[in-house]
């Protein structure tokens, strides 16, 4: 074979291996949409919605624009239902979401173990349950369950407010209708306490407040100001702390998947930070040395009552069988757990 030959043969030889590296590239490349799906209940009014903005900036421009998000608030993709969010996000109809272990709490029990009344009790005892062992097992449980967990948001505790008359104990919600969201315990824990609830959306939860149809409702104050509530006849809050709201920052598998393992580390660190960012913008004004906005809230000419230790503590008997009996269903073992961590907590505060 002549030096011609040789060299022809050398190139070709070197074109074979370069191709499947150029190929690998292209295909990979390709896998790549314009645009990716970013699920949340509430927008950018809203710390959660906040979260979402957040995120959406960081990736973008972390990758460079490689991976650019849209944010579709109220659940939209799923027509507005919360309970849906988690099974559209396993379909791939949803790409990303940022959700509340309430709302998918139907599609994994365990996730209810956020909403036993009076457990997380402050943000101390919420931050052991989410940055300790239980919420790497709460995690571990979100990917067994088919979509993968990037980090934890905060809705904020769900404080309880109605147009009727101030609360101060069980007997004050007597016969009250409250909207409460799609999850069984919260109707166990709402009936426990006398009150009516009934399940709704959030987007038929305003206007049955409007109406008179409902009378009260239970959420996070941030959600109380920016959704107007005192507007829609909510002149009475009562800040009992019952339950907190921990937010997930997700992605779909195959979506996961899709991405290069740099691209995958810039997301989950940019989940992280968006997520820490927007607690601190959750728990802004609501904090034992900061209660900033609970006077924002007054100043709507809202009645805030603010409970002692011993009237909690009637609040947290009253609803102890309906507590007894979401133990049984979310696992004794993972309860004992997380009550262990909120005990020390308390210890060191």
């Amino acid at each position: 074979m002549d030096r011609r030959t040789l060299l022809k043969a050398g190139i070709a030889g070197t074109a074979l291996f370069a191709a499947p590296a150029i190929i690998g590239r292209s295909a990979y490349a390709s896998t790549y949409k314009p645009e990716y799906k970013l699920s949340t209940v509430v927008g950018s009014a809203f710390p959660w919605g906040k979260g979402g903005d957040i995120w959406i900036e960081l990736v973008k421009e972390r990758t460079q624009g490689r991976i650019n998000i849209k944010m579709y608030p109220g659940v939209s993709l799923v027509n507005g239902d919360q309970t849906r969010e988690f099974t559209a996000i396993r379909q791939g109809v949803i790409d990303l979401a940022i959700g509340s272990t309430i709302n998918w709490s139907p599609q994994i029990k365990q996730l209810n173990l956020f909403s036993l009344p009076f457990l997380a009790q402050d943000h101390a005892g919420l931050d052991a349950m989410v940055q300790g062992e239980v919420g790497k097992e709460i995690m571990g449980l979100v990917e067994k369950n088919g979509v993968v967990p990037l980090a934890w948001g905060e809705n904020g505790f769900r404080e309880v407010s109605n147009s009727k008359h101030e609360i101060r104990k069980p007997a004050d919600m007597k016969g009250l209708k409250f909207r409460v969201v799609g999850s069984p315990i919260f109707n166990d824990t709402f009936t426990a306490l006398g009150a009516n609830p009934t399940q709704m959306s959030w987007a038929d939860a305003q206007p049955a407040l409007a109406s008179g149809a409902v009378e009260g409702q239970e959420n996070p104050l941030h959600v109380f100001t920016a959704a107007k509530l005192n507007t829609l006849a909510q002149k009475f809050v009562t800040r009992w702390g019952y339950v907190a709201d921990p937010l997930i920052f997700v992605a779909n598998q195959d979506v996961w998947k899709s991405w290069s393992a740099d691209d995958q580390k810039i997301v989950r660190q940019a989940a992280i930070d968006a997520g820490k960012q927007e607690i601190a913008i959750a728990r802004k004004g609501l904090t034992a040395n900061d209660s900033s906005f609970v006077k924002e809230v007054e100043a709507l000419g809202v009645k805030v009552t603010e409970l002692t230790a011993a009237e909690k503590d009637a609040f947290k008997q009253a609803v102890k069988p309906a507590y007894d009996k979401w133990v049984q269903q979310i696992g004794p073992d993972l309860v004992k757990k997380a009550e262990a961590a909120v005990a020390a907590a308390r210890k060191k505060a």
